[in-house]
């Protein structure tokens, strides 16, 4: 499926063809071919930590961390108590968000490589065809975002031209984005020759910064220079609003993406919320703590508007990280009681905080023990618009629909993983993991959650099935990385002739 730049490209003539068509349907036909009611439309909010711990949230049991508006959010929610990130690190489980594919089908094997292809169909361009307006918000990491600048991590840096792809490149039609990581209050600002890169009180003398060297983008690929100060995610949320206040004024559905950067390194929060913590054993604890809390009354304030808009009870919105906590020794973060943290594929390293809110649509305050994971955002989407995915390419997620209606309770599709050296594949009692060359590990997470029984001596014949599955899943993925599952570029001047 070619996007319309991509045809354009190729073949202008179809393209006039194309929007004519459209015109003559109605909007909302597209891809689809036909057309789904405003009524049955809800408006989408997927909304993303970055290194947020399983444990840190109060509704999973947390309790050094003020979370009132997510444990509020809980309790209007269907919670997940096994929700997993689709990889151990940032940038691959973003990307499954938005194509329900595993990452190593598109080339984003960890944080930092690859960009979102351009064959790629994502929930933003699938949704923009059904009449959505599209935005998004926070940290994008999914490729650079500017060839000409130099920015952040990739961006602008020669050779790296070819991983140019921003979120307006992928459907997005608003945006307010960074490539990658930015400080959690005063988002452009570092203190001035500082020795710790990691946390900071926030800065009350502007003379004693400097530029962290990245930057807010816009859907035009310009930089974003106002409004840049203070809390990060409030700062997200200044732009995340009003476009959902435009678009409920426009009575045209909405799909926001708002993907915070907190609590990713530099943790750093202002003096109101360190406050909190004063019993916090450093500087990067007390910021860690702090920059969550100020999270958290962004996602209250969210939840708000939505009311205050009267369309809460129209709206889906989702909750979860992009992974487990850091993974060093001296960070903050709670993985819970899972082994493992950040670039692990033990437990602690991609289960993760999930929360699915839809007023009248799921049973508010009920929680399932359902493994689901980020790929099944888009079949599940898609499943509630009641429309079918535009080709045969392979979607590693699955509907969760059934689940948030009650009416499914085990998982028949297993859930595989894929990150460095390391590999693992979950079904819904049992998980297989192996690093590198070492022999297969099995555990039961039913009755052993903290993966502190090694069970594949002991049931061989289970790992042997699961292993099977797991190098034939292992062996799509590589195809799909290959260009199997793209359709072949037309011939030049082949088209419209």
């Amino acid at each position: 499926m070619w996007r319309p730049s991509e045809l354009q490209r190729f073949a202008p003539g179809l393209m006039c063809l194309v929007v004519l068509l459209c015109s003559a349907i109605g909007p909302g036909a597209g891809l689809w071919g036909g057309r789904t009611r405003a009524a049955e439309r809800p408006n989408i909010v997927l909304m993303m930590c970055d290194d947020l711990g399983w444990g840190d949230v109060g509704f999973n049991g947390g309790t050094i961390i003020k979370t009132p508006h997510l444990d509020a959010m809980a309790k209007e929610s269907l919670r997940f108590t096994r929700f997993y990130a689709a990889a151990p690190v940032c940038s691959p489980t973003r990307g499954s968000c938005l194509t329900g594919r595993h990452p190593y089908r598109y080339g984003i094997y960890f944080a930092n490589t690859g960009h979102m292809k351009p064959e790629e169909l994502t929930l933003a361009e699938l949704l923009k065809d059904l009449g959505y307006t599209t935005g998004h918000f926070g940290k994008w990491h999914l490729g650079t975002l500017t060839t000409t600048q130099r920015d952040a991590n990739r961006g602008g840096k020669p050779g790296n031209e070819k991983h140019y792809s921003p979120p307006q490149a992928n459907g997005f039609d608003v945006c307010f984005s960074t490539e990658s990581k930015v400080p959690t209050y005063d988002p452009m600002w570092k203190p001035r020759g500082g020795k710790d890169n990691n946390a900071w009180d926030a800065l009350t003398d502007r003379s004693q910064a400097e530029p962290y060297g990245t930057a807010y983008w816009n859907e035009r690929g310009e930089r974003v220079t106002d409004n840049l100060d203070g809390d990060d995610s409030r700062v997200i949320m200044d732009r995340a609003i009003p476009f959902i206040e435009q678009a409920v004024e426009r009575e045209q559905p909405f799909f926001a993406v708002i993907w915070f950067h907190a609590p990713h390194l530099p943790v750093v929060a202002d003096a109101e919320h360190r406050a909190l913590y004063p019993a916090a054993p450093s500087v990067r604890h007390r910021n860690y703590y702090g920059c969550i809390t100020a999270l958290d009354e962004q996602v209250g304030r969210l939840r708000r508007e939505l009311r205050r808009l009267g369309v809460a009870k129209d709206t889906l919105i989702t909750f979860c990280s992009d992974n487990g906590p850091e993974g060093k020794s001296d960070a903050p973060g709670s993985a819970g009681p899972f082994r493992g943290r950040k670039r692990s594929l033990y437990e602690g390293g991609v289960r993760v905080p999930g929360l699915i809110e839809w007023p009248g649509h799921v049973a508010a305050g009920t929680s399932t023990d359902f493994p689901a994971v980020t790929s099944d955002y888009l079949p599940t989407i898609l499943d509630i618009l009641d429309v079918e995915m535009v080709d045969a390419r392979p979607i590693d997620g699955i509907s969760l629909l059934p689940v948030l209606q009650g009416s499914q309770a085990g998982r028949d599709v297993p859930i595989g993983f894929q990150s460095g050296n390391q590999i693992a594949w979950m079904s819904d009692r049992y998980k297989i993991y192996r690093s590198g060359k070492a022999d297969w590990e099995l555990y039961d997470l039913l009755a052993d959650p903290a993966e502190s029984r090694d069970l594949a001596a002991r049931f061989p014949q289970v790992v042997e099935k699961m292993a099977s599955q797991a190098e034939v899943w292992i062996a799509s993925c590589r195809a799909s990385d290959s260009g199997a599952d793209y359709p072949p570029r037309p011939e030049p001047g082949a088209v419209g002739q």
